[in-house]
């Protein structure tokens, strides 16, 4: 496993939109800019950033963007700069080759998941699953994201479940407020568990099963000594489509070797038969350990992951905590 190094003070953040631009929010997404910039890190923008657009540009457009910072050797550490919902449009102009031979920190959350994934599975590569770079505009910065900041530069903390997480959308709320208790569940009563870290945002791995960018059985072949602990942030899978995609994956290898699985709190909940999530996950997985409604993915607050790193995953009482290593 490749691991890069770790963005320092005084050294550039290139951020690029290869999915949706952020000038529907371009104030917000400039107050994160000033996060970065008081961290201490200079910043590098491709073009299509602020564009106000679900597609920031054309596919062509954002698969060069991407390339040419990594092929930029002033550029330490790169960001997705938002979400979306058409990255998978430019992964064919994704030159993971050439981003291998330049290896750099890849960090996004949800639709640059379809980036992540395949750098790290196919080209053996680690990536950061945490936050994407207008993320940074909350004030006053709140835990969650001043760990993210510490371990990007490095420093590997152990971080652990909250008391409270908010229920509402983030994006959908007027400002951050953690209102809800937060009690992770498991089909274990406590668990003591390390392996190889993989996932992503699971609305977004569906579509990777079975193409090109899809290495996945190669790449639980290479680690199979270490075991794997597979993470997923499900955005809007009903529990119905959840549990098709478990299965999908299941049923093309995915699974194998693996040591525990880990879910986190789905966003928009829904279900066409009555089935329940907790259902799905004990449906799909009746042999490995599920730790779920975790702090991970699109609900805040949520934990910063790495693909391909080692992780140390301890539960108890509702309660846990993840220390990743990398190695």
């Amino acid at each position: 496993m490749i691991y890069p190094e770790f963005i320092q003070k005084k050294e550039i953040i290139g951020i690029c939109a290869p999915s949706a631009g952020v000038g529907r929010k371009i104030e917000d997404y400039d107050r994160s800019i000033e996060t970065l910039v008081k961290k201490g890190y200079q910043i590098k923008e491709t073009e299509s950033v602020r564009i106000n657009d679900p597609r920031s540009n054309t596919p062509e457009q954002r698969g060069k963007e991407l390339n040419e910072l990594f092929e930029d050797d002033s550029v330490r550490m790169v960001m997705c700069a938002a979400g979306g919902d058409f990255l998978d449009e430019m992964i064919p102009y994704a030159n993971f080759k050439l981003m291998q031979k330049h290896p750099k920190w890849l960090m996004g959350a949800s639709d640059p998941t379809g980036l992540l994934y395949p750098y790290t599975v196919k080209y053996d590569v680690a990536t950061i699953y945490g936050a994407n770079a207008g993320s940074y505009d909350i004030r006053p910065l709140p835990k969650y994201l001043q760990n993210n900041l510490k371990i990007i530069s490095g420093d590997l903390i152990t971080q652990k479940s909250f008391p409270k997480y908010m229920k509402t959308a983030p994006f959908l709320a007027e400002e951050l407020i953690l209102d809800t208790p937060n009690k992770w569940q498991a089909t274990v009563e406590e668990l003591e568990v390390e392996g190889r870290c993989i996932g992503g945002c699971i609305d977004v791995l569906k579509d990777l099963i079975g193409t090109r960018f899809d290495a996945t059985k190669s790449f639980v072949k290479k680690y199979k000594e270490d075991g794997f602990i597979w993470y997923f942030d499900n955005f809007s899978q009903s529990a119905e489509v959840f549990y098709r995609t478990l299965l999908q994956m299941k049923f093309a290898g995915w699974f194998e070797n693996a040591r525990a699985i880990l879910v986190g709190r789905v966003l928009f909940e829904s279900s066409e038969t009555g089935m329940t999530y907790e259902e799905a996950l004990q449906r799909a997985f009746p042999d490995i350990p599920v730790v779920y409604q975790a702090d991970v993915g699109h609900t805040v607050p949520s934990m910063t992951m790495f693909n391909g790193a080692i992780l140390h995953l301890s539960y108890k009482k509702h309660k846990a905590s993840l220390t990743f290593e990398l190695k």
